[in-house]
């Protein structure tokens, strides 16, 4: 974990289904805001698929996070090589608010960026997540995708990535309320 992982490393559930997270990332606004809407770079920590930034665009995201770490740790049961999911973008103010749709049943995803010097404070806020589970996952799952990004960012390599997740679960578990 790097300083950069700040205010607080971790994700809080500040409504009963919802999580957000923050990170103060190395800026200017307009390359974080390049890392999260321009597939090349999104796929370096996340998930590549094209979006077109109009509100109402409809776009898919692909996952292969074995990628983004090198090594990329031990793989848990139950994730396979790839992920799709398709979503469509709900709300857009570029460079500070990205909006979009999480899949079919897994709520939203809100991106905002606030300038702080020559930082950048990073907000992801999860809205409508369906359970406990769906939540436990998510938040391990934003955490360590945010742990690569905050490296990328710095110039420095991130942890094997789902060695971080399987942690991460298990640091999580007790912090979403039951």
């Amino acid at each position: 974990m790097t300083a950069l992982a700040t205010p607080d490393a971790y994700g809080v559930v500040t409504e009963p289904s919802t999580l957000t997270i923050q990170r103060l990332l190395p800026g200017p606004i307009e390359r974080v805001w390049a890392y999260l809407t321009e597939s090349d770079l999104r796929r370096k920590w996340l998930a590549a698929g094209s979006m077109e930034m109009k509100v109402g665009a409809p776009f898919e995201l692909v996952w292969r996070n074995n990628e983004l770490t090198n090594p990329p740790g031990k793989r848990p049961e139950g994730y396979g090589d790839e992920h799709r999911m398709q979503s469509r973008v709900t709300e857009l103010d570029p460079p500070r608010k990205i909006a979009f749709t999480w899949g079919k049943g897994s709520g939203d995803v809100s991106f905002e960026l606030e300038p702080r010097g020559e930082r950048v404070l990073l907000t992801v806020i999860h809205r409508r997540l369906p359970d406990r589970g769906m939540t436990l996952g998510v938040s391990a799952g934003w955490h360590a995708h945010l742990d690569v990004l905050a490296a990328r960012l710095s110039g420095a390599e991130p942890e094997p990535f789902w060695d971080d997740v399987t942690r991460l679960r298990k640091e999580y578990d007790p912090r979403i309320p039951t």
